[in-house]
């Protein structure tokens, strides 16, 4: 049952080309946007589409992996872990990110 604990698996699109930063010490991180969509028919019969926005971070292997081979609008599954943190932005506000951090990828749209 470990295995399951915090675990997130999520097929989507990148909505914009991955931020990828090297950092000092060697490490590499790549951020991206990711949407979900899910699809229903309403009260009215009516096909309508949700679309939900995740938050992803990639590390080192991982991040040059999305690097070389993902861009904006092309199809991806991963598998990560749901993390929560929180800034203090420039005003002096505390703000909460929750994102989720990339352990597999899988690229499934051909080039």
């Amino acid at each position: 049952m470990n295995s399951m604990r915090n675990k997130v698996q999520l097929i989507g699109n990148l909505g914009a080309d991955p931020e990828v930063k090297n950092l000092e010490g060697g490490s590499k991180v790549a951020r991206f946007s990711m949407a979900t969509n899910e699809t229903y028919k309403n009260a009215q019969g009516e096909k309508v589409t949700e679309t939900q926005w995740h938050n992803i971070v990639a590390w080192n292997k991982t991040a040059e992996i999305i690097e070389k081979y993902a861009s904006s609008g092309d199809t991806i599954g991963i598998e990560g872990k749901l993390t929560s943190r929180s800034y203090e932005d420039k005003e002096g506000g505390k703000k909460y990110v929750t994102e989720v951090v990339a352990h597999e990828i899988l690229l499934m749209t051909n080039k």
